[in-house]
């Protein structure tokens, strides 16, 4: 396992003084990134050899988010590996020790040149290594389906700063877009107790994003997705579940 710890600054907040869904994503990555970087490989060195992971599904449940200057760790590890695919899990800790959040997600090892997966290099596997506990059990893997209409709805353009180091749109950015059609009534008196996501194709540069976003059947569930309009192409599919703030 590796842990890392992260002092929340002011413009990692939300417009509720806590960490937005954003910024514990964000940290999530990083602490991946320095897991990377522990094993003498960092995701830069990767990139040289035309190499990266990529998410394919994700899951994060939030009991709270961490405050201005609030300090949490994450604890990060490999529970499961395939030839081509790794599972991370992650759990958030407050400064007393408790839990406040999970996370986990399902990682594709990548040929970012050729846009094929590849086999995970033996020495990473075995730096490594791989610790078979779940920091929650969630599947996935389940299949959301996608919605082709909504009552909620926004398009984006995909500019030059929505690309990441492996030349596809960040999937940080998806949950931007995806947030920005979340009904102010929630975003004024919830939170975002937890978010399911899956990535089943890329946005490209230049194209229009167009961001859904419905009722799933309860006033505090959604069902989202996200569609590159000029290619006609989903690109990722989600639900969010949302707490009152009280």
């Amino acid at each position: 396992m590796f842990e890392k710890q992260f002092n929340l600054r002011y413009f990692e907040m939300g417009q509720h003084g806590g960490a937005s869904p954003t910024t514990i994503l964000t940290l999530l990555e990083e602490a991946a990134a320095d897991h990377c970087l522990s094993m003498k490989q960092s995701l830069y060195d990767l990139f040289n050899q035309n190499i990266g992971w990529i998410l394919l599904s994700g899951y994060m449940q939030m009991e709270r988010y961490p405050l201005y200057k609030e300090k949490i760790t994450i604890r990060t590890w490999i529970s499961k590996y395939t030839s081509i695919k790794g599972i991370r899990e992650n759990i958030i800790y407050d400064e007393q020790g408790s839990i406040i959040g999970r996370a986990k997600g399902l990682w594709l090892f990548f040929d970012i040149k050729r846009r094929v997966p590849v086999r995970i290099f033996d020495d990473i596997k075995e730096k490594w290594s791989c610790f078979p506990e779940e920091s929650i059990r969630y599947d996935i893997n389940k299949k959301i389906q996608a919605i082709d209409s909504a009552q909620y709805k926004k398009c984006f353009l995909v500019h030059r700063y929505d690309m990441d180091s492996n030349k596809h749109v960040n999937n940080l950015r998806y949950l931007q877009w995806l947030i920005e059609t979340i009904p102010n009534e929630i975003m004024d008196n919830y939170y975002m107790h937890s978010i399911d996501g899956r990535f089943v194709g890329e946005a490209q540069f230049g194209h229009t994003i167009e961001s859904l976003t419905e009722y799933e059947n309860d006033p505090h569930k959604f069902i989202h997705t996200i569609r590159d309009l000029d290619s006609n192409q989903v690109c990722s599919i989600g639900r969010t579940v949302w707490k009152n703030r009280v």
